[in-house]
Formats: structure tokens, sequence, C-alpha cells
């Protein structure tokens, strides 16, 4: 753990996000109207907040990490969408951005924010 741990901090893509000022363990919380109004809370493992764009960064440590990103489980998916439709609120003048860290080999995956989106209206809700 503490290998997998040290290669997160000094993976070249995270490591110059954090020299940036990114912000770590990101709690956020809205009322999405992807799902109708219900509140969504989360934590957002690494958060670039820039001029031109916010980027949330998720840290997973899947042992099965799939070679595209429109491979990724659909509940990642999901969960990034919900990240970017509450970002879209706090900064409606920015686009907003995704990506997951695998922490076992410290690739670095951009999302679409189309595939993000379409995963979020995808939820079904009981």
């Amino acid at each position: 753990l503490l290998a997998e741990a040290a290669q997160v901090l000094t993976a070249p893509k995270i490591s110059a996000l954090l020299a940036t000022g990114a912000m770590t363990e990101v709690e956020i919380t809205a009322r999405l109207p992807e799902l109708d109004g219900r509140k969504i809370h989360g934590t957002i493992d690494l958060l670039a907040v820039a001029p031109d764009r916010v980027l949330a960064v998720d840290y997973k440590s899947n042992t099965a990490i799939p070679d595209r990103p429109e491979d990724t489980p659909s509940g990642l998916l999901r969960q990034l969408g919900a990240y970017s439709a509450a970002l879209a609120q706090i900064y409606p003048d920015r686009p907003v951005e995704t990506a997951i860290f695998w922490t076992r080999t410290g690739q670095y995956m951009p999302f679409d924010p189309e595939i993000v989106r379409k995963a979020l209206q995808s939820t079904t809700i009981p």
C-alpha cells in the first residue's frame, strides 16, 4: 500500500496538479436536476479549479482497469457524472473535466464529458 500511495503522489500528472494548488478530499453536496432534484454527497479526491476549467480526479484502486474510458464500469461513470453536474452548478462559466487515476498502474484516464453526462442520465432511482 505504501508503494501504491507513493506512486499516486509522484505520478507526473498528479504531482503537477498538486503543485498548482489543487485541493484534495473535497466534500461536495448538490441537488441534481438530472436525478429529479435528489441530493448527492461525495468526496472528490483531487479538485483543480483554474480560471479556464475545473478538473475533478477520482483515485481508484481496482485490479481490473479498462483499456478505454468507455469500458469503465457504469457506476464509476455515474459517480464522475454526478461530480461533473454538481461542479457545473458551482462553476457555470467553466467547462468541467473529469478523470480517474488508477492507482495500481499509475494510469491517468480523462473522460469525455458526454460519456459521464450520459452515464448520470442513465441512473435509475427506486
